[in-house]
């Protein structure tokens, strides 16, 4: 028997690796759990990450709860856009959303943008960071409470609320 990998058999292994990592976006539809009875009255663009199909999916989640417009953009430079708006590193997902004044990253819960807005808290907005698997416009369960973070004009983050 020969210890040397073959080309097909490294081929096959990648292919399964990409399969996994995309899994977690195309694989299940999580909006059913997040269902929220009201409406957004806000406009809001939000910036995707190029050829990511949860960023799509999430901008769907989120255009069925709004009452004004929701535009979107692929920034060739997303970092720039997150850091022009304070975002923080640590929070970062695939997507930005402005509304108004607050900027929201990442797959966060219509129903909590809605507590956002009505709380008009003075902060320069939230983050659900990374790519939550059961988030809006992600596949999956969700298996672990999350924390969605404000982050003040001067980038001090503390928790805004626990999902």
């Amino acid at each position: 028997m020969s210890d040397r990998v073959s080309r097909r058999s490294v081929l096959a292994a990648a292919s399964s690796v990409a399969a996994v990592s995309v899994a977690g976006c195309l694989g299940g539809d999580s909006t059913d759990e997040w269902a929220y009875s009201g409406t957004l009255s806000v406009t809001a663009h939000q910036y995707n990450s190029p050829n990511c199909d949860c960023c799509d999916a999430y901008e769907a989640y989120l255009d069925d709860h709004l009452e004004g417009s929701l535009s979107s953009s692929v920034p060739e430079e997303i970092e720039t856009v997150k850091a022009d708006l304070g975002i923080p590193d640590d929070l970062h997902s695939c997507h930005t959303i402005e509304f108004g004044s607050y900027f929201v990253e990442g797959h966060v819960p219509v129903e909590t943008i809605a507590t956002l807005l009505d709380e008009n808290p003075d902060i320069a907005g939230i983050a659900l960071p990374g790519m939550p698997a059961g988030s809006p416009g992600m596949g999956g369960e969700k298996d672990e409470p999350w924390t969605v973070y404000a982050v003040d004009e001067n980038g001090t983050v503390d928790p805004f609320v626990e999902l």
